[in-house]
């Protein structure tokens, strides 16, 4: 006979217990643990059975949790607990078949309606303790956006962050304690936006409005050239997108980016597919201050940043879906070392500029296959009075994937 779940997670409004439902109250009235944050544990003021405050950083409180497996034990967590919530992290340790799920209205949910907003047309997001940046590939003409703040100054951090990107003009509503006695809303355009300070339980939603000239950027591969800081090392933006669409961006899917200069492959890799991640190794300690700052200015968190010289540095990091070898093809075995470590139906992609570096992609193209692709292309530019084309070193190209 399957065994009951013993670990119960319950979702909690802004009105507290009298809004659970009759199964939830129950369900945590027969709970002898319970675990929850400071403002949710208050709620059970009195009690006698045992109440354990969630600790920082949170992965200890899960190792505490797992310790009383077989007891009935309750997790308080707000709203719908798999919305950026408790569920969302305790079902990546513990098996889902172990639990029991009870959500409430999340503030998505609330929020939604209070605006009339579809929700399967707007991107939910969060800051709560992320970095505001999170928030960038999602600033796009058109877009609403629904975002769980940090604290009470997010809202006025998230309009000085729209003001910055051109988008001064764009509708923001800012909406306390949903779904409590004291919820509250209040809406002002970006450019004007004053509240300096609003409760922490507070959700902002983004009507996105562009100034003349302003677009925000694609999450489709081949950025601008100039939305990176480089010292040259920049695979160039037609190639970058030839190079990506031979990659092959998939949700969840993690990238090796060897050599990667500023890093634009594994941000636009990560920009491209939900949960995409990717691993940035440059050995040269100059370009990781520009992987950093690019990552950031582009919304990319997911970039995993590697000093090191590949391929020694390789061994150990976690098996990747896709590898690009955009630099160090010098280096004896690199293609040979990455194409080891790769996942069946794996990508592997290098680009080469070099004659040595073209006779390396030859001879990989040999005993691996795939395809052997030169990229050449040209800039219009001024010539005296007029205007010429004037050609970019070319680039070989080998795909591969591994069967």
């Amino acid at each position: 006979m399957k065994a009951a779940p013993w670990l119960s997670i319950i979702g909690i409004g802004d009105d507290g217990l009298p809004g659970l439902s009759p199964v939830a109250l129950s369900v945590l009235e027969a709970a002898e643990i319970v675990f929850g944050g400071q403002r949710h544990l208050a709620m059970l003021e009195g009690e006698q059975r045992k109440h354990i405050e969630w600790r920082i950083p949170f992965a200890d409180s899960i190792e505490i949790l797992t310790q009383y497996k077989g007891r009935a034990v309750a997790v308080l967590a707000s709203g719908d607990p798999m919305w950026f919530g408790a569920g969302s992290t305790l079902t990546r340790t513990i098996p889902p078949s172990e639990m029991r799920i009870i959500p409430a209205p999340s503030a998505f949910s609330l929020a939604a309606a209070r605006l009339g907003w579809p929700l399967d047309q707007i991107d939910c997001l969060t800051v709560h303790g992320r970095p505001m940046e999170t928030v960038l590939p999602f600033i796009v003409p058109g877009a609403k956006l629904l975002i769980y703040c940090h604290d009470g100054e997010t809202p006025q951090k998230l309009a000085a962050l729209l003001r910055e990107r051109g988008f001064g003009d764009s509708n923001m509503t800012a909406l306390s304690h949903l779904g409590g006695s004291r919820e509250a809303k209040c809406s002002a355009p970006a450019r004007s936006w004053t509240d300096a300070s609003l409760p922490s339980l507070t959700t902002v939603a983004i009507a996105c409005i562009a100034a003349p000239g302003a677009s925000g950027l694609s999450t489709m591969p081949g950025l601008p050239d100039d939305a990176y800081q480089h010292d040259g090392q920049l695979t160039k933006r037609e190639v970058r997108a030839a190079t990506l669409a031979a990659l092959a961006p998939l949700r969840d899917q993690l990238l090796w980016d060897v050599g990667a200069g500023c890093g634009s492959i594994g941000i636009e890799w990560c920009r491209a597919a939900k949960g995409a991640r990717a691993c940035a190794i440059e050995a040269d300690p100059s370009r990781l201050d520009f992987i950093r700052a690019n990552a950031l200015a582009l919304g990319v968190l997911d970039l995993d940043i590697v000093e090191g010289q590949a391929p020694d540095i390789l061994s150990g990091r976690p098996v990747p879906d896709a590898i690009f070898i955009g630099g160090g093809l010098s280096s004896e075995g690199m293609v040979d070392r990455c194409w080891a470590v790769l996942k069946p139906g794996g990508r592997l992609v290098a680009n080469a500029v070099t004659i040595e570096g073209e006779q390396r992609l030859a001879s990989a193209y040999q005993s691996l296959g795939g395809e052997l692709i030169r990229i050449a292309i040209s800039r219009a530019g001024p010539v005296g009075d007029f205007t010429s084309w004037r050609p970019m070193m070319p680039i070989t190209q080998l795909r591969v994937s591994k069967s």
